[in-house]
Order: structure tokens, then sequence, then C-alpha cells
């Protein structure tokens, strides 16, 4: 039996990814690329923005349609709002919350849906093999006979049930690159935001838990390793007393680095500027395994859409930040998160956004048009920009970023570098790269013990985006 799961929005879904494919091959079924040979198609969807939820569309009506030529159970989880769950009850066969995934396998019994491994135990007694068949065919007409029944939760404390979450080893799709999840949920409440009604409230994960996975990860050869939470910068704040701080995290993660000899760099994402400290930017800036690039969101340079925004910091604030950064930090790039169109947002509102990304010259920035999300408070406003003019500007601020990106691209031409060879590239005979500021970059070389490694290169040429290296040297793989 195979599977095949479709992972949408951030890098918080994508390790959730890899705790659910976990759970799905410890009942047998086998990964498939091809999404019309599965038996089981699954979707982690991301309420934030309203294209991932027309993508979960567009997947489920084609998958629903292959039903009647092909026996399949679909189901989706992630991040959901509320309002979408209640559609998705109409169109997929199954829907749980993400603390809901050791309870899967179950869920699929429920329905009297025999699992490979289950079906595979059947066969070993001829009595019973015949009440063990594998009959799509009766799991669907009882799915199209009850399409709106929902299982009842059998955790009744979401931050109970994260917590068994954590104890799920992935099943890591990368040789080199892991995440971490030390976080769920938020706390902060941003008028545009859904998290907070789909991830619930602050969880912090033990960080006795978070240490042991990210030294099994480096004894495993991991490379680059990413801290996930919607605030990882509010770590432990929910368990004040009872755990460490952010900061306290990172040095203990630093001393490991330190003291063990290994190369690996560490990355965390998305802090909130509002718990933004100069404590976390000098301990980056002290030990060699925390990497020197950083996340931080500023979805607006005027303070008047900042505060409907709820995001409670001012452009000021986040200058100040960005300033210790420049100063504790100053080889380190800087990648940002930024809203256009938000409701009211004028003319001026804009320029004030665009004049905040041409002083901070951000290496990356994630742009995206407003759209509303039901449940989050703006839901409730009037969405007042048309769609051509949240284009224009996203196309403004998008020049505005190139103008940066390639000037920083460019200074770095004929500087030699390291860099993470994480795969082979498009490009036939060149292997695709990260630099530790998280810009990549490709090389040309025909070793290919060099992927999953770190390898040294000269810069030769830059775009706005990407840069293209001259091979150097590799380092030589660590014994484990």
């Amino acid at each position: 039996m195979k599977y095949h799961l479709v992972t949408l929005g951030c890098q918080m879904n994508k390790s959730d990814s890899e705790r659910v494919q976990t759970v799905i091959e410890s009942m047998r079924y086998q990964w498939t690329d091809n999404e019309q040979e599965a038996n089981l198609l699954g979707i982690l969807a991301c309420s934030v923005r309203q294209k991932s939820i027309d993508k979960v569309y567009s997947r489920i009506y084609k998958w629903n349609k292959w039903k009647n030529n092909h026996n399949l159970i679909t189901f989706v989880s992630g991040c959901v709002l509320p309002a979408d769950k209640e559609k998705f009850l109409k169109l997929f066969d199954l829907i749980f919350e993400m603390y809901e995934l050791n309870q899967f396998p179950e869920m699929l019994a429920h329905y009297g849906v025999v699992t490979p491994i289950s079906y595979s135990f059947s066969q070993s007694d001829n009595n019973k093999a015949k009440e063990s068949a594998f009959d799509f065919n009766t799991i669907q007409r009882t799915l199209k006979d009850d399409k709106t029944r929902q299982l009842k939760p059998l955790i009744h404390k979401p931050e109970e049930g994260i917590k068994d979450f954590w104890q799920i080893k992935p099943r890591y799709n990368s040789t080199c690159e892991a995440f971490i999840p030390i976080q769920n949920g938020c706390d902060k409440f941003c008028t545009f935001c859904a998290v907070p009604y789909t991830r619930g409230r602050e969880v912090s994960r033990s960080s006795e838990e978070i240490l042991v996975e990210l030294k099994a990860l480096v004894d495993l050869g991991f490379k680059s390793i990413t801290l996930l939470g919607q605030n990882v910068n509010s770590y432990g704040l929910d368990k004040r007393g009872n755990e460490i701080t952010f900061p306290q995290l990172l040095q203990k993660i630093g001393e490991y680095g330190k003291t063990l000899g290994k190369d690996f760099w560490v990355y965390f994402t998305s802090p909130h500027p509002r718990d933004m400290t100069d404590e976390v930017i000098e301990v980056i800036a002290k030990y060699d395994c925390l990497a020197n690039q950083i996340h931080l969101p500023l979805q607006s340079g005027d303070d008047k859409i900042l505060i409907k925004m709820n995001r409670n910091h001012s452009l000021e604030e986040y200058r100040k930040i960005m300033k210790s950064i420049w100063r504790f930090l100053p080889d380190a790039t800087v990648f940002t998160d930024i809203i256009v169109g938000f409701t009211s947002e004028t003319d001026k509102q804009f320029e004030n956004t665009r004049l905040a990304m041409e002083e901070f010259k951000f290496n990356m920035a994630y742009i995206a048009k407003y759209s509303p999300r039901p449940g989050a408070t703006s839901s409730r406003w009037y969405d007042d920009i048309p769609n051509n003019i949240k284009t224009e500007r996203l196309h403004i601020l998008t020049n505005e970023l190139t103008r940066h990106t390639i000037k920083y691209n460019r200074s770095l031409i004929g500087k030699k570098i390291k860099v993470l060879t994480i795969g082979k590239d498009r490009k036939m005979g060149y292997f695709s790269a990260l630099t530790e500021g998280k810009i990549v970059l490709r090389y040309k070389s025909g070793d290919e013990s060099l992927i999953g490694m770190f390898a040294e290169v000269i810069i030769e040429s830059a775009t706005e985006y990407a840069l293209e290296g001259k091979f150097v040297k590799g380092f030589v793989k660590e014994v484990v």
C-alpha cells in the first residue's frame, strides 16, 4: 500500500510532515511521488494564506474524482481554521489536529480501514482473513453515507497532545538539514494572523528534549539545524521558573558546539521583534555554531499600520534591533516578512514600508498580499485595498528588495566562503549549496561525496538571489 503527502505553508508544517510520515510508515505504507498510485492521500494545510487554502480545494476535488476509479482514503491536518475545517469535513474522509497524530492509526481503524501492517498480521490467521480483507468499496460507501461525521478527539488537552507529538521521531527528508520544533502556538494575536486559532496558545517543549534531539542530529551528521516555533524568542515564557529562556537555550547549544568540535550551523525561525533582545544577538555572536542569519518579520514600516496589526512594536523599536544586529553580527544576513495592502493602508503608509526596506537592506523578504482569514480579527474589517493595488505594491517592494540583494551578492565576488552542499543543481554537473547566511549558491563538481558536507568556494558571479562559485576544497567527512 502506498501514500502521498502534500505539505503547504511554513517550515513548521514541513517539520510536522516528517512526524506524520513516521506514523504513516509505521503502518507499513510506502511513499510514492505519484499521487495516482497512492491508496492514502493527505494534505498538511495552511489557513494563514487564502492561496494555500485554494491549493487544498484544487487537490481534493481532483482526488475525489479519482475515487470513481481508484480505491483511496483522503485526510487533512496542519494549520486549519474552524471555518475551513467545517468545509473540509464534507470533502475529506478524515480530519485531525496535529496533536492527535498518535491516534491516526486508530482513526483509520474507526472507519474500518485495514492498514498494511494489520492486514499482513491477519493473513497469518486463515479464520480471520476474510473478516480483515481490505475492502475499500465498503469503506467508501460508509464514508458517503456519513460524510459530515467527525471523530471525537481522544485527547482533550491539546497541550498534552503536542507533547506526545514531539516524542514521535521524524522521518527526515534530508541527510544534512533538519528541523527541531521547540514551541507550538502563539500568544501574540496579530490581527491579520490565524495561527493562534489553528495552533492554540504557546506551549514550550522541554529544553532537555530539544538538546537531546539536537545532539542526536549532530551525531548523525546533520549540518544545518533549525529551531522552529511561531515565536521562538518567547520560548520558556509560558513556564517561568520551570524552564530556561531562549537566550539560555542558545547558549547551551553554543557551549555544546564549542566543546564538541564538529562543524554545524544552528538557525531559528521566527522570532518576534517584541521579544528580540540584545542578549539573543550577543549569544549568537559568541558561538561559531550559531549561524549568522536572522529572520525578523517587519510586516509593515508604518507605525499606525503596526498598531492596527497589533504587532506591539514600533518602527523605531525594530530599528534598534537592526542596529544591534549590525553591531554584534556585522556579517549576518537578515530576512523578513512583509504584508502589502493591509486594510486601510494608504499610499503614504505603504511608502513608509518601502523606505524601511531601503533603510534595512534585507537579504530576503517574503512579501505577501494581504488576504483576510476567517477568525482573525482583521477579517471583520472591510478589505478595502483593490487587488491590482496590492499587486502593484508587491512589485514595488520586490524591485526595492532586488536593488539591495544584487548589491550585497556582488560584494561577495572574489571572496572565499564556506558553503553547505545540499544536493545536485538543476544545471548539469553542478551542486546546489547554501552559504551560512542562507543565500543559494551553485558550484561545479562531479564528486557526489560532497553532498551533505561543507565545502569552500570562491564566488565568481552573482544574481539578485543566487551566487555561483568555483570549488576550492571539501571538508573531510567526520567519523560518527
